[in-house]
């Protein structure tokens, strides 16, 4: 299993943060994820793409930036 931080744009706040961690946690082959608004950042750990996460967070109206 693989565990990797990504920067998130647009997340603002803590409801920001639970949009993000709703969107990633839908995607197929996330076992967990940890959204530090503060930090702009999402720790996932899974086997989800690169690909999937980030149309799972476009879709919530933020934008997974790539590896923080």
């Amino acid at each position: 299993m693989n565990t990797q931080t990504y920067r998130v744009s647009g997340m603002t706040c803590g409801g920001c943060a639970r949009h993000v961690d709703k969107a990633i946690r839908a995607t197929p082959g996330v076992t967990d994820v940890a959204v530090d608004a503060a930090h702009g950042t999402a720790t996932v750990t899974g086997e989800a793409s690169l690909e999937a996460l980030s149309a799972q967070v476009a879709a919530a109206g933020y934008q997974l930036v790539g590896p923080a």
